[in-house]
């Protein structure tokens, strides 16, 4: 079913008694062509272009859970492609490119909001840094704007400017970046991938990987064995479990990332902002509620929960850019299993099987890359060739000292 203003009337008049369901609930086959080991976004937007762009049809996304119980649905729903290094900008620029015609591209209202993502500066060193990024974000044709102080201040009046630790100098405004309902990315791309052959299976935990001859030939399953000709895992924090299956040791963390939703207020934030001298940003949803977050938790879990420690720097960090939130009661927080690699960049590549595909180490960047993310790695499983965006993304760069590390970290992933 196309939805539409004339199917939405239509429906209405017979008292909805007529929606399709939006996917199918098959039952898994013996083999398929290819198999797609996570049911979050990245599976199911890999599995939505394999189908739509490459003409790859049989295909089966497995998740363990149900769609959207995992990052997909557990995110600030942040989109932005404001990145300085090489590596980096183009990749999340088709993202960007992407999400502008997502909804109409797999006919499901995802909530693309582009309401702008301010980052905050705090010192003549910060203010460099920016610049500079923002130069970078230009020579690739990506929307960046340097604001002084009176120029944020008109635009963010409520923000602490004169705070003697952190005075606010400016800031770094990319007006194309937004928020995105993260659900409604989930459910659309599963209804598109759907409606284009692809089976979406549901409550399917793969237990083993099964390989003869240096390749693998399929999954064991909570139900049952499913063959393949290609096997694609985009796991994200239990990438590091998965590979393991297949003999593989990646080089990635886990750890929880928590995210946090106030009450409902009356609108004020009429954009993403994020603060320079500490790790917080925030938006306000389309029901009032302050989305917001900060640091991962900092040591490894596979939990989807957090500690109260992070909760309260977090809320520190966000009292200090906005006085007015310590009069906001939250009113729930959820975790996400951060895949952490070693230089804060993603991998796509092929492995050592031959036809063993990999998907991870998103780090915090995994909502906001979720349309490139797919779109890049069905080229890789389609064509066993890197798409162009992606080619610097390859597993070998840490063996090869070809680190993508935008924040200048070094080979440490919690600092990412």
């Amino acid at each position: 079913m196309r939805y539409s203003a004339l199917s939405l009337l239509l429906n209405g008049l017979t008292g909805n008694r007529n929606w399709a369901p939006a996917w199918r609930e098959p039952e898994p086959k013996s083999h398929y062509d290819v198999v797609i080991v996570g049911g979050g976004g990245h599976g199911l937007a890999t599995a939505y272009y394999l189908a739509k762009v490459f003409g790859v049809r049989n295909v089966a996304v497995l998740e363990k859970g149900y769609l959207g119980s995992g990052n997909i649905g557990r995110n600030t729903t942040i989109i932005r492609s404001n990145y300085l290094l090489p590596g980096n900008n183009p990749f999340y620029e088709l993202s960007m490119k992407l999400w502008e015609g997502l909804e109409q591209d797999f006919n499901f209202n995802a909530m693309v909001s582009q309401r702008g993502v301010l980052n905050l500066y705090h010192s003549d060193a910060q203010q460099d840094a920016y610049t500079r990024r923002g130069n970078a974000m230009r020579l690739h044709g990506v929307d960046a704007e340097l604001l002084d102080r009176e120029a944020v201040r008109a635009k963010l009046p409520f923000l602490d400017f004169d705070n003697a630790r952190f005075p606010i100098q400016g800031g770094l405004l990319q007006r194309r970046g937004g928020t995105v309902r993260h659900d409604a990315v989930a459910w659309g791309y599963a209804r598109g991938a759907d409606s284009h052959g692809v089976d979406v299976i549901q409550h399917c935990e793969v237990t083993g990987i099964r390989r003869e001859g240096g390749r693998a030939v399929g999954v064991e399953t909570t139900r049952g064995f499913i063959g393949c000709n290609k096997l694609a895992l985009a796991a994200a924090g239990h990438s590091s479990q998965v590979a393991a299956m297949a003999g593989l040791k990646l080089p990635l963390e886990s750890h929880v990332l928590q995210a946090f939703v106030s009450e409902g207020l009356k609108p004020f934030i009429d954009c993403v902002v994020t603060f320079g001298a500490g790790h917080f940003y925030v938006s306000q949803s389309d029901k009032g509620g302050l989305v917001f977050g900060g640091d991962i938790d900092g040591y490894n879990s596979y939990a989807q929960r957090g500690n109260l420690a992070t909760v309260e720097h977090v809320a520190e960090a966000g009292k200090a850019m906005i006085p007015a939130l310590s009069r906001v009661r939250v009113l729930r927080s959820w975790g996400g299993v951060m895949d952490m690699s070693m230089d804060g960049s993603p991998i796509i590549d092929r492995v050592h099987l031959d036809n063993l595909y990999l998907n991870s180490g998103w780090c915090y960047g995994g909502f906001k890359a979720t349309p490139a993310s797919g779109y890049c790695f069905a080229h890789l499983i389609a064509r066993d060739e890197p798409h162009e965006t992606a080619r610097e993304m390859r597993l070998d760069r840490f063996a090869r000292g070809y680190l993508i590390d935008e924040k200048g970290q070094g080979a440490q992933p919690n600092l990412h």
